[in-house]
């Protein structure tokens, strides 16, 4: 931001969002702040020119470098902002995570960066359904860049995941639930970015056991040729070996495979549970097969306990034990509290904007303060007394105690990954 006035206001809407107020819509924090109002708050969201995707860039280059321990997780998922009426960009009638149910409201999806020491938000952008896309009046109202048509969310992740890796984001494997493990595209653009990942799955996607296909002797030579007609056609993997459901596959498995895995410590002890994995190749659609090669995870709960099934699929992470990959795939639990976070204390869900721009300038803003309070849990609070003027350069507080002099201090319990992924 290149103007003094744009600059005041960005700090002034960013401390809005760090301050005890209940509300923190632009009117709320103006009567709240001293030294601003809620014109010129709204106007830095809706009038001033600035660069979200750059000031992504900047935020996510910075925290590369200062809040991160190797090649973390890069975690996936959506929320719903409930919202009234139809003109703010993107609502509709939709599945909201957040509520449990269908009803009207947008829908975020974003990514969030976690390792053995930190987390922090990356990128977010909004979903669009299909009848918004299909009404260029509609998007031209709320503003919405020009060209911007229908993507599946999964096909948003992969623009998120994009531009987190060009602002210089490493990412050791990427973490998803069952509403993107689901979607083979999605699978398909990570394996051609050769990007490890680790998914839930529904009980009816479909696989191949890998020691039957490995076991496959192929098409037998067809018999000597008699009379007339057409050839034999030569059978196919996929005829020879049948596809199977997750929930098939790991039902199938004897008592002996399972093996009780605690991840984490909860409130009530370790979490713990049992697990069995498979080596599996992916299906595609008709039931084609995929040379993609991973292993699926079943899960269920220790005897005595009650609860469900659950299914996940891991690629490109052979290296890991069952141990490592149940510890990351457990990871996602640090979404659902940004999500938490920062829509009860950050206000998140606050904006009242019904345009495109406004929206995504307030939710980077609000990614720039949750960054900013990763930063605080990490390092300590800032110094804000001057060092010692008798006191030599070295001795003198650096701001904050920020870049950290032993990260080891703030790391958090390692998991059982290997190179410390998460």
């Amino acid at each position: 931001m290149r103007r003094a006035e744009s600059r005041h206001a960005l700090e002034r809407y960013t401390t809005g969002l760090l301050a005890n107020i209940p509300h923190k819509t632009a009117t709320a924090m103006g009567e709240a702040l001293p030294g601003t109002n809620g014109q010129r708050l709204q106007e830095l969201l809706t009038r001033t020119q600035w660069d979200v995707a750059a000031m992504d860039r900047i935020r996510i280059a910075h925290m590369s470098a200062h809040a991160r321990t190797g090649a973390g997780a890069l975690i996936f998922d959506d929320t719903g902002l409930p919202k009234k009426g139809d003109a703010s960009v993107g609502v509709d009638r939709q599945y909201s995570g957040t509520l449990g149910r269908v009803d009207n409201c947008q829908v975020l999806v974003s990514s969030h960066y976690v390792d053995r020491a930190f987390d922090w938000p990356v990128n977010a952008r909004l979903y669009l359904p299909r009848r918004w896309c299909d009404d260029p009046q509609r998007l031209a109202k709320a503003q919405v860049p020009p060209g911007t048509g229908f993507q599946t969310k999964g096909e948003i992740a992969l623009d998120l995941f994009d531009r987190a890796r060009e602002a210089g984001l490493a990412v050791g494997a990427v973490v998803a639930d069952a509403g993107y493990g689901d979607q083979g595209a999605f699978l398909d653009g990570l394996e051609q970015r050769d990007q490890p990942y680790a998914v839930a799955v529904a009980r009816r996607v479909h696989f191949r056991d890998a020691v039957q296909v490995a076991a496959d002797p192929g098409d037998p030579p067809p018999p000597p040729r008699q009379g007339r007609g057409r050839p034999r056609k030569a059978s196919r993997l996929e005829e020879r070996v049948e596809k199977q459901s997750a929930e098939a596959l790991v039902a199938a498995q004897p008592e002996r495979a399972w093996r009780r895995v605690a991840w984490r410590q909860g409130h009530k002890g370790a979490l713990t549970r049992e697990f069995v994995s498979i080596p599996v190749h992916r299906s595609g659609g008709r039931g084609k097969h995929l040379p993609s090669r991973g292993v699926l995870i079943g899960e269920r709960p220790c005897p005595g306990h009650r609860g469900d099934v659950k299914y996940y699929y891991a690629w490109g992470l052979d290296a890991m034990r069952l141990p490592e990959l149940v510890a990351l795939i457990h990871v996602r639990w640090a979404i659902e509290r940004f999500y938490q976070d920062a829509k009860g204390e950050l206000g998140l869900d606050d904006y009242e904007g019904r345009r495109w721009p406004g929206l995504h300038r307030h939710v980077a803003l609000v990614m720039l303060a949750h960054s900013y309070l990763a930063l605080q849990r990490a390092y300590g609070p800032f110094h804000d007394a001057p060092p010692d003027e008798a006191a030599s350069p070295q001795a003198a507080p650096g701001p904050g105690g920020f870049p950290p002099t032993d990260t080891h201090e703030h790391h958090r319990p390692a998991a059982p990954c290997a190179g410390g992924l998460v």
